[in-house]
């Protein structure tokens, strides 16, 4: 975690980056690599094994994409990591897509979710197709904007009900039931006529 100094310098250089100096951006990702590197391993845990993206590639890949992006308006640094999030569950995607295409039947790319089931336990992971889920987060984030966001928040950036409601600006209520909403809402999505009793 950073402290309060390292957190500061983080606003500032991300201030500078969304005034256009692509170099503040080379200055941030050192004092926050540890967390990206978090991130991508967080991402990965819910890969299918045997994938072969490590969590440092993915850094790596999502810090260029990040580079290459102009103008990007990023606000905090929860705001930050939400937005690294949404690079890296695009490459996980993108990599989905390219396996999917390749495989003879279409096989789907597996990751495990946990808690979104409302009858398991928080911990109970739940196989899903990794192009049904960025499907099923599309659709909702055209429903509901800030409902996609806490997900991609709370589930690929691995952010706290407090850094959510901090990067949206909204009370830590508003996050945490909007959130059970959204995992309610993706369970039912991605699951309806598939339960049996």
């Amino acid at each position: 975690m950073l402290d309060s100094s390292q957190r500061h310098d983080v606003t500032s250089l991300l201030i500078e980056w969304r005034q256009g100096d692509a170099e503040a951006l080379e200055r941030l990702i050192p004092l926050i690599y540890g967390e990206l590197r978090r991130l991508a391993r967080a991402q990965m845990r819910h890969e299918e094994p045997g994938h072969s993206l490590q969590p440092t590639a993915l850094v790596h890949e999502a810090y260029l994409r990040l580079v290459n992006v102009n103008r990007l308006t990023v606000e905090s640094r929860a705001h930050f990591m939400a937005v690294a999030a949404r690079v890296m569950r695009q490459i996980l995607v993108d990599r989905a897509r390219r396996k999917h295409a390749g495989k003879r039947g279409g096989a789907m790319t597996v990751l495990s979710v946990d808690g979104l089931s409302p009858q398991a336990a928080k911990t109970d992971p739940i196989d899903v197709d990794v192009l049904a889920l960025h499907e099923a987060l599309d659709e909702l984030a055209t429903q509901d904007a800030r409902l996609g966001r806490i997900v991609e928040m709370r589930f690929f950036a691995g952010l706290t009900i407090e850094e959510t409601a901090e990067a949206l600006d909204v009370s830590t209520a508003t996050v945490d039931r909007e959130w059970t909403l959204a995992k309610a809402w993706l369970y039912e999505r991605l699951f309806a006529g598939t339960i049996t009793t």
